[in-house]
């Protein structure tokens, strides 16, 4: 802020200073070695390069983190969020909207041209083959590299996250867990375990990842593999099942669905650190939660229905029958366009919980029991309501909250990942995450009621 500028909340922040360049200059390097791996040169020396690549991305957004962070108070700020081209649909925005759907577009359909090869790989899949030989013992493939972006995205944007917000204890706690369930349980000990499954039989190892959002989780194919190797697969296979059967609904009736989607879930995980810069995008019209509605549980109720179909093709032995086609329409347009292509492509245009919000069938799922069944819920002091907007314009889910809040109606909907933003952005203090009894947790009209009662008086 100069001299002369009085401005509190200096809406035209200067730009970045030496060492914030210096910090975008690493994070630029890293990046360039991974776009000419991805063009399809291979390095020689690849420890080298790929220790570049992640390290210079890794330092260079921590360093530019605390320099623009540190330097000024703790929390969310207004300053033209919604004038940037960045985080307000414009050209950076879609620019950046672009290479992340091509990316998923090539990750899914077109995965040659990363390098995997069937004895030798090449490019950018190459370049991570000596971090994926000291995981697993083996050769990297297009699914190794995705998962080490995806855990040093997590891991370089939370750290980013947490010294916005290290003034907030939840967020910072939260953020902080978030980091390190993804860095082990989603990343390292499924590589590490890798090499105790059998050759000819292999299974998805990160055991967060329950039904109905693992939904090929009872394919023949995979319960199999769990079955062939031992121990090791049937511990997985009672886990996955006491998951979502028994674990996951129960911990929801006390905490909410945020134990999942905000704490442990890595697409959650994704979405809250990778993703900040565009939470305010997501559309708080009541279309779109109308829309909301219909596909997310529409998603879930495919999903039980193709499970139950794979289920007794398995145990019956009479083929697939119709539950294959549903399985391989379920896996195009659901396990690849929808949560990959749009839930994180689409970022930049309509927010970062696109997935979570429209499609993802285990946040319907324990949704549900939230809404009809928990003790969550986020209570509001309409009284302290100075109707800024801040709480409405950062849900992620696009839940209008102020409305809540400017009537003291507790905020209980299914849709609510309990990111707890709403609160940390409220100058007030109107609004705190809670987990209390059942017994007058949806109160309906508060303020007309006590009008009333006022009136009758």
């Amino acid at each position: 802020m100069s001299a002369s500028d009085l401005s509190i909340a200096q809406p035209h922040p200067q730009g970045a200073d030496a060492i914030q360049k210096i910090g975008l200059s690493l994070a630029a390097l890293g990046l360039l070695v991974l776009l000419v791996a991805m063009a399809g040169v291979t390095f020689e020396q690849r420890t080298l390069f790929l220790s570049i690549a992640l390290g210079g991305i890794l330092v260079g957004t921590v360093v530019y983190a605390s320099r623009k962070y540190m330097t000024q108070p703790a929390g969310i700020k207004n300053n033209g969020v919604m004038h940037k081209q960045l985080t307000n649909r414009g050209v950076f925005g879609w620019m950046i909207g672009i290479f992340l759907t091509g990316f998923y577009v090539l990750l899914y359909w077109f995965p040659y041209l990363f390098g995997t090869g069937d004895k030798t790989n090449t490019g950018l899949v190459a370049l991570f083959d000596p971090l994926s030989n000291f995981l697993n013992g083996g050769k990297a493939d297009e699914y190794f590299v995705y998962g080490s972006v995806y855990s040093l995205a997590v891991l370089s944007l939370g750290i980013k996250f947490m010294l916005k917000y290290r003034n907030n204890r939840y967020q910072f706690t939260r953020t902080l867990v978030v980091i390190l369930i993804q860095l082990s349980f989603a990343y390292v000990i499924p590589e590490i375990l890798k090499s105790l499954q059998r050759p000819d039989a292999s299974f998805e190892m990160d055991i967060k990842n329950f039904w109905p959002l693992k939904f090929d989780f009872f394919d023949g194919d995979n319960l199999n593999a769990m079955r062939k190797n031992g121990g090791l697969g049937m511990l997985f296979l009672v886990a996955g099942v006491l998951g979502f059967t028994v674990l996951a609904p129960i911990i929801t009736y006390f905490t909410g669905k945020r134990w999942y989607c905000s704490w442990v879930c890595g697409c959650g995980g994704l979405a809250e650190t990778a993703g900040d810069s565009f939470r305010q995008l997501s559309s708080k019209k009541l279309v779109a939660w109308k829309i909301e509605r219909w596909l997310i549980y529409s998603v879930l109720i495919f999903v039980v229905i193709m499970t139950a179909g794979v289920l007794y093709t398995y145990f019956s032995g009479k083929g697939e029958g119709v539950s294959g086609p549903l399985r391989s329409a379920y896996g195009f347009m659901i396990g690849s366009i929808f949560s990959g292509v749009i839930g994180v492509g689409f970022y930049p245009l309509m927010g970062n919980r696109v997935w979570c919000r429209f499609g993802c069938p285990m946040a319907a799922y324990i949704g549900l029991v939230q809404r009809f069944k928990s003790r969550f819920r986020i209570t509001t002091n309409g009284g302290q309501c100075i109707s800024c907007g801040n709480c409405s314009t950062y849900c992620e889910q696009g839940i209008d909250v102020r409305w809540y809040a400017q009537r003291g109606q507790n905020i209980v909907r299914s849709s609510c990942v309990g990111c707890g933003i709403c609160s940390a952005v409220c100058p007030r203090g109107v609004l705190k995450l809670e987990n209390g009894p059942e017994q007058g947790r949806i109160n309906e009209d508060p303020l007309l009621i006590g009008l009333l009662k006022q009136n009758k008086d």
